[in-house]
């Protein structure tokens, strides 16, 4: 009888009900909404699912993320080994080159002053730098939570990475990938609030066609000149450009395919999970994280409002040809901020087609928080 009571108390005992905390449970129930979110809104889900599945599992089972020096036979959690590549930043790399192998550029070539509205939507990071530190961040950990206002997930863990900020990793990706999800609720009221109707209204001229030696000598040129100013975004700008002239050379169809999609979501279930799991309730249950989901909606929401002014700018210079809608879709949010800058001008006019001339920003703002990236590298003196 004894051993009976013996064995179902030992069970008892390596079951996780004993050890859940109210944080473990509180971060359970938000894991939840985020699948929720995820699978019934379609909020980003390629992203939510892995990310909310990752909370989920170290909230329940925090041996997940373990490190191999911490454990007793010397052997980590799972989602420890993924992490690394996080804190190495293969995977964020890794996804730049799947971006590139999807990405056109097209829009950009044919219109390059879109170039700059990407770096006008970049002053969201820098406002946000500075209102950090005010809040009490040191230089570091202010820059990599800066990088949230890019809207950019991959570039967010990079920094983070490289800056040894990996205490502030979770939430800075947690929220910079919920941005990304709540791009179209959160830009539309600041697009509306700083252009007139009229403005909305104005409709823009065909962009003209872009040759395939043009395409395939944008990613070429664009490594040269930014990896020779600003070498430390190599690895970023780099395997993005790669990605895109595996696209637009046409002569390696197999890596571009296996980049765009396959080795796309397998890096993106490796890095989702990991991120996910860096969110245990007493890593992410303090002060510090409502500060950087605050800073980061404000990082966010200045780079939307730089990019409409800029392109306020740019529509008084041109004469009324450019629709200042575009300027939002400067943060590097790809494709969801062009799609919003068409759904706000084809409110105002039915007839108004901006998607194409959207995209010019929106693919030049990831280059433009890769520089933005690679700039804090180049000042703290981290390559």
């Amino acid at each position: 009888m004894d051993y009976i009571f013996n064995t179902l108390s030992n069970l008892l005992q390596q079951t996780a009900l004993l050890s859940m905390t109210g944080g473990n449970i509180l971060m359970i129930l938000v894991a939840c909404v985020f699948l929720y979110l995820a699978i019934a809104k379609g909020f980003e889900p390629l992203l939510l699912v892995p990310i909310a599945f990752g909370m989920l599992l170290v909230n329940i089972y925090p041996d997940i993320m373990l490190a191999p020096e911490n454990s007793k036979n010397g052997v980590g959690g799972l989602l420890h080994y993924f992490y690394v590549l996080d804190e190495w930043s293969i995977l964020p790399s890794l996804i730049f080159m799947g971006v590139g192998a999807q990405t056109d550029f097209g829009p950009l070539i044919a219109n390059p002053k879109s170039f700059l509205l990407g770096a006008a939507a970049q002053f969201g990071i820098y406002a946000a730098y500075l209102i950090a530190i005010l809040m009490g961040f040191n230089d570091k950990a202010a820059a990599a939570i800066s990088i949230i206002g890019g809207a950019d997930g991959p570039t967010s863990i990079f920094l983070a990475g490289k800056l040894q900020q990996t205490e502030y990793l979770g939430p800075i990706a947690v929220a910079a990938y919920s941005y990304m999800a709540l791009v179209p609720i959160i830009q539309p009221p600041i697009m509306k609030m700083f252009t007139t109707e009229e403005e909305r209204k104005i409709k823009m001229g065909q962009l003209r066609p872009v040759s395939k030696f043009e395409k395939i000598l944008f990613p070429i040129i664009v490594t040269i000149v930014v990896c020779l100013i600003l070498p430390t975004t190599a690895p970023l700008v780099g395997m993005l450009m790669l990605g895109n002239l595996f696209k637009e050379s046409g002569v390696v169809k197999q890596l571009t395919e296996t980049a765009a999609n396959a080795m796309m979501y397998i890096v993106v279930i490796l890095l989702g999970t990991s991120v996910g799991a860096t969110t245990s309730a007493e890593a992410f249950l303090k002060v510090t994280t409502i500060k950087i989901v605050i800073l980061g909606l404000i990082a966010f929401a200045f780079g939307t409002w730089a990019g409409v002014v800029f392109g306020k700018l740019l529509c008084k210079a041109t004469g009324g040809k450019v629709n200042p809608l575009i300027g939002s879709a400067g943060v590097s949010a790809v494709p969801m901020a062009a799609r919003v800058s068409q759904k706000v001008g084809s409110e105002a006019d039915p007839t108004n087609f901006l998607l194409m001339h959207a995209m010019g920003p929106n693919v030049a703002g990831v280059i433009g928080t890769a520089v933005a990236a690679g700039t804090f590298m180049a000042i703290f003196g981290v390559k």
